[in-house]
């Protein structure tokens, strides 16, 4: 999908707006035993680890134009990933200052930095799982900043469908200003009302969405779940033929209560029976 722009500013000079997309990615689901729990942290480190994190964001780049200057990866002990890029809007330059990463002591961790000429970025993940409900819970932080005419709205879609998640929030902020050639200051050069604008149809199909958005001052603010539950793509290494039906029951009800906890951003008190 297109940014919709304003008509073409005749700037002085660079653009310098910078728009950030920030997302946050859940995926929930319920790994019954110790050793279930484990091979889910471990299933989450090798699906997302800092060379398939580092190829996600090398498209993103791609996507939205940018030239990559800067990788930054790391994969973390004991489990977890980051990567940062720095990216930039025009022909790449050798920086000499920027270095992949400081020689000498082995990384302990999973990360990848990936830096832009004054645009970047970067992704972080959060696997881990609760030991007494049995929910486990992969979280992954990205971020996508830019400076200049190439907007990371372009990337929504693509971020969405990599990470296939059950809960997505998402944040899009327009800062600064630019001028034109009279000095006239514009605090944002593109049309939006709200995120979900550009966000294919067949992917909104898929969720219940809410926004808040903050108009004047250029903030935009959604929030998706799923609307499907099949019990099946939230259960590890058990499947439901092996659980009896009050068991099932149980496990339904913490698989939704997570999913709505962290979808709202707010714990939901136990009901008493």
């Amino acid at each position: 999908m297109e940014v919709k722009t304003l008509k073409k500013l005749k700037l002085y000079g660079f653009n310098n707006l910078t728009k950030t997309l920030s997302f946050n990615m859940y995926d929930i689901c319920y790994a019954r035993t110790p050793q279930h729990r484990q091979e889910y942290i471990q299933y989450i480190d090798e699906e997302y680890n800092a060379e398939r994190l580092t190829s996600i964001l090398k498209e993103v780049a791609n996507i939205i134009g940018a030239n990559i200057l800067n990788i930054a990866s790391q994969d973390y002990d004991p489990q977890g990933a980051s990567v940062t890029m720095l990216i930039s809007e025009g022909k790449a330059i050798d920086h000499h200052s920027m270095e992949m990463l400081v020689d000498g002591e082995e990384p302990q961790s999973d990360s990848v930095v990936c830096h832009l000429d004054k645009s970047h970025i970067t992704v972080h993940t959060y696997p881990e799982s609760h030991p007494d409900k049995g929910i486990s819970t992969f979280r992954a932080d990205i971020d996508v900043s830019t400076c200049g005419e190439i907007s990371p709205l372009k990337v929504l879609n693509y971020l969405i469908n990599s990470f296939n998640s059950d809960i997505v929030i998402i944040d899009y902020r327009v800062r600064g200003f630019t001028r034109d050639v009279n000095g006239k200051k514009f605090y944002i050069d593109h049309k939006i009302n709200s995120i979900q604008n550009y966000i294919a149809d067949e992917t909104r199909d898929l969720y219940h969405m809410i926004d808040v958005n903050v108009y004047q001052e250029n903030i935009f603010h959604t929030k998706m779940i799923l609307k499907e539950f099949d019990m099946d793509n939230y259960l590890f290494g058990t499947a439901q033929k092996d659980l009896i039906p009050g068991e099932k029951k149980k496990i339904k009800q913490r698989l939704k209560k997570e999913m709505s906890e962290i979808f709202y951003g707010r714990n939901i008190p136990k009901v008493k029976s």
